[in-house]
C-alpha cells in the first residue's frame, strides 16, 4: 500500500492563495455552447493519485502517474478558478485522484471560497483521510462532500478497493454529519456482481442519516476494462426501478442537475438519486467543466479532445488567452456523451489517452 508520504503532489506550497482583487465577476458573457448551455460549474481534479486502487478504476501494481511539475500547483489553480468566476462560474468541485493527499487541500478551498463569485465549494473524497481535514476544511469555506463508498462490507470493500478502512469511511461519513456540513453525500457505483445487492442497505441508510446517497452507472473508465465484459452493468433503468419496488410510496425529492433521479421515502432522513452516467439521459442539463490535474479542459467526460490550460499558462498566456481556450473548448463541445464518443472514436486523437476516471478527474 502506499504510504501518504509517498504520493503527496506540490507539498511545497504551504502560503493560502488569494483571488486576485481585481476579479470582475459579471463583466464579461457567460460560458455557453452551441446548443444553448451555459456552463457555471467547474471540476478540477488536483492530483491523479490516489491510497486506493479500485478494480474498476486502476491497476493494483504500476500505475504510473504524472510528475509532480506537471501537476497545477495551487497558484496555477487559483488563477484558473479567478478567470472562470469571471465569466460565470458559481461552483467549484475539487476532485482526484484522491484530493485529500494534497497537503493543500484546505488553502485551496479557502482560496476558492474567498474568489468574488464563487458560491460553492465542494470536494469528492474517499473518505479515508477526512478526519485529518474535516475541520480546517469547514472553516475554509468547504459546502458539500461527496464520499465515495461502494461497500459497507469490509471483506468486500477490501475486494472492490484492494485496500482496508470501510469503518474509516463511515466513521468519516457521520464525522461530515455531526460537523454541519451543509451536504453530504456517498457516492455508490452500483455494479452487477460487485455490490448490487447492497442496494437495499445503502437506501435504508438514508432512513436515518441525512445524506443523499447516489447510485452511479458504472463507466467505461476503467484502467484493466472489466467494464468490457458487460457483465457488471446495472443500468440507472433497472435501479430505479428497484428502488420503486422496495419503496412503494417513494416520492420524488429535489436535488442537482446530475441527479437526474431523485427520491425520499416520506419521513425519512435523507434522499436517495440515480446518476444516470452512462446512459446520458442528463446530458442537456450538463453545466459542468472538466480540468484535469496536469491542466488540460475537457468538454465532456466521453470526448478525448483536450484544450492544454497549463501551456497556456506557464508561456505567459494572459487571462483572455485562458477565456479564449474556454470558449474555444465549448462552442467544439458535441450535443451529448453519445456524439462526443463517436467524434473521438472517428479520429485520431493528439490528446494523451486517459484510461481511468483518476487520470480524467472522478
Amino acid at each position: 500500500m502506499l504510504q501518504n508520504s509517498s504520493i503527496l503532489a506540490n507539498d511545497s506550497l504551504s502560503v493560502a492563495p488569494q483571488a486576485p482583487a481585481s476579479v470582475q465577476t459579471t463583466s464579461l458573457p457567460p460560458l455557453q455552447d452551441a446548443f444553448g448551455r451555459t456552463f457555471d460549474y467547474v471540476r478540477i481534479a488536483v492530483t491523479d493519485r490516489c491510497n486506493l486502487r479500485c478494480t474498476y478504476c486502476m491497476p493494483e501494481e504500476g500505475v504510473e502517474f504524472k510528475h509532480k511539475d506537471s501537476v497545477l500547483n495551487a497558484e496555477e489553480t487559483m488563477r484558473i478558478i479567478s478567470v472562470l468566476a469571471k465569466i460565470g462560474i458559481k461552483k467549484v468541485r475539487f476532485t482526484g485522484g484522491e484530493p485529500t493527499i494534497r497537503k493543500d487541500i484546505v488553502d485551496l478551498v479557502a482560496g476558492a471560497a474567498s474568489t468574488p463569485g464563487i458560491k460553492g465549494v465542494h470536494l469528492t473524497t474517499n473518505g479515508l483521510l477526512l478526519h485529518r481535514y474535516a475541520k480546517d476544511l469547514l472553516n475554509a469555506g468547504l459546502t458539500g462532500i461527496n464520499l465515495s463508498l461502494d461497500s459497507m462490507d469490509a471483506d468486500r470493500f477490501m475486494r472492490i478497493t484492494r485496500r482496508t478502512g470501510v469503518n474509516t469511511v463511515l466513521d468519516n461519513i457521520q464525522l461530515a454529519l455531526d460537523m454541519g456540513f451543509p451536504r453530504v453525500k456517498v457516492n455508490v457505483v452500483l455494479m452487477r456482481g460487485f455490490n448490487e445487492d447492497e442496494l437495499e442497505k445503502f437506501t435504508a441508510y438514508t432512513k436515518d442519516h441525512a445524506v443523499t446517497v447516489r447510485f452511479i452507472e458504472f463507466m467505461p473508465f476503467d484502467a484493466e476494462q472489466i467494464w468490457g465484459s458487460g457483465d457488471h452493468f446495472a443500468s440507472a433503468e433497472s435501479i430505479v426501478a428497484r428502488i420503486h419496488s422496495l419503496y412503494p410510496d417513494v416520492g420524488p425529492a429535489p436535488g442537482t442537475r446530475t441527479e437526474h433521479h431523485i427520491f425520499k421515502v416520506p419521513g425519512w432522513a435523507g434522499k436517495i438519486a440515480v446518476i444516470p452516467a452512462f446512459t446520458r439521459s442528463l446530458c442537456g442539463n450538463c453545466s459542468r467543466i472538466r480540468v484535469t490535474a496536469d491542466g488540460s479542459i475537457r468538454n465532456c467526460l466521453y470526448s478525448d479532445d483536450e484544450y492544454n490550460l497549463r501551456e497556456v499558462m506557464r508561456e505567459g498566456g494572459t487571462d483572455d488567452d485562458m477565456i479564449a481556450l474556454f470558449r474555444q473548448a465549448f462552442a467544439d463541445k458535441a450535443i451529448d456523451g453519445y456524439e462526443s464518443k463517436k467524434r473521438s472514436d472517428a479520429k485520431v486523437s493528439l490528446s494523451p489517452h486517459r484510461g481511468s476516471m483518476t487520470q480524467i478527474g472522478g
